[in-house]
């Protein structure tokens, strides 16, 4: 068994009696960042004297860049610039969650802050109404980095019959996930389902259909919500995209991606055009899907357990060992959508995001406007 945080064993009671004091009109809202390693989370409470109802409302505010990463001691001040607000599943109404930009002091973007180009990209998009999916998978471990409720020494059964599995011998953390589940459509992340994954104590959520820029804020934030629901459990869920070497599944954020076009009757051909497109810039799609330019995929695009080859392209019809798997329901209906499965479950959804859409529609623009 893993091991657990010893905040996890805390008398929670206790908390709850200060919890449900009032506050007055007072509200407390929780500044989220990235930070330096373009991978991790922060965060940082302050008090406003009245809830917010726009994100305008909500004022900048500043960290110590030198502790996230992001900084040096000697000019550490970071700006975070509230972007967008969420309801607080934990602190609950009237309380908020709010997403920000990260800018150095000389309001330069930090290199982690891919949000402000890939808004940029999607503005430019913006007519073809282009929507994203993404399915985030996750591996629970203990706080010893031991995956949560494998053995001691040694390994569970074989994989087979956990992937939406049911049952204590096939299900491991299923509180975790139900609570997850709860906290996001609180807080109002467009979160579209889960469910067990191929590995034991691996699972999935998915969020979308999210229009532009939304899929990254709303991914990021359901990200900070399992973290923190786990930290309320005593274990971690880790991003790795292969947790465990080995006969063992990775962990992928499959991506899936329509504009208008794609989405309308006889929207075939434009689904089969941004797959043409994407084959020619396969290297540069694998440097951006995860945020150390495509080593950490190496590890798990091998051609197995459901994957590609890393250094290959290819495309097919309900076929999950392709980078593009098209849903054997769009192929008969002729219309719908396309999945990119190579991104990592690490990745950075603004980096992804903007890449796909600058493959698909951005370059598309140029070509025309050249001929």
């Amino acid at each position: 068994m893993a091991s657990m945080s010893m905040s996890s064993c805390l008398d929670k009671s206790v908390r709850q009696h200060y919890m449900s004091l009032p506050q007055g009109e007072k509200c407390q809202v929780t500044y989220i960042w990235i930070d330096g390693t373009g991978e991790g989370l922060r965060n940082k409470t302050r008090t406003l004297d009245s809830e917010p109802k726009t994100i305008e409302d909500i004022p900048e505010w500043n960290f110590d860049g030198s502790s996230t990463y992001q900084a040096e001691g000697s000019n550490s001040d970071m700006y975070l610039i509230p972007v967008c607000m969420f309801r607080d599943p934990f602190t609950l109404d009237p309380n908020k969650l709010v997403l920000c930009e990260v800018f150095k002091y000389n309001r330069l973007p930090a290199e982690t802050n891919h949000r402000i180009s890939c808004n940029k990209v999607m503005e430019e998009v913006k007519e073809h109404s282009i929507w994203f999916g993404m399915e985030q998978e996750y591996t629970l471990l203990g706080v010893d980095g031991h995956p949560f409720n494998w053995p001691s020494n040694g390994y569970p059964a074989p994989q087979g019959p956990y992937y939406c599995g049911v049952g204590a011998q096939n299900a491991f953390g299923r509180d975790i996930v139900e609570c997850h589940y709860k906290a996001c459509l609180y807080a109002g992340i467009k979160i579209y389902g889960t469910n067990a994954e191929v590995m034991p104590s691996q699972w999935e959520f998915q969020v979308g259909p999210c229009e532009g820029i939304e899929m990254g804020d709303h991914l990021w934030v359901a990200r900070f919500l399992l973290y923190r629901v786990c930290e309320d459990f005593g274990v971690v869920a880790t991003l790795d995209p292969k947790p465990v070497t080995g006969n063992w599944n990775g962990a992928g954020c499959h991506t899936n991606v329509s504009t208008y076009k794609m989405r309308e009757e006889g929207g075939l051909p434009y689904i089969e055009e941004a797959i043409d497109r994407l084959s020619k810039r396969h290297d540069k799609h694998i440097r951006v899907y995860d945020p150390h330019g495509g080593q950490d995929n190496m590890r798990r695009l091998t051609g197995q357990h459901e994957t590609s080859n890393i250094n290959d392209f290819s495309a097919g019809v309900a076929n999950r060992g392709a980078s593009i798997r098209i849903p054997r329901q769009v192929g008969q209906e002729k219309k719908g959508y396309f999945e990119d499965r190579r991104p990592a479950a690490n990745c950075d959804p603004y980096c992804v995001t903007k890449m796909i859409a600058t493959t698909c529609l951005l370059d598309l623009e140029d070509k025309k406007e050249n001929q």
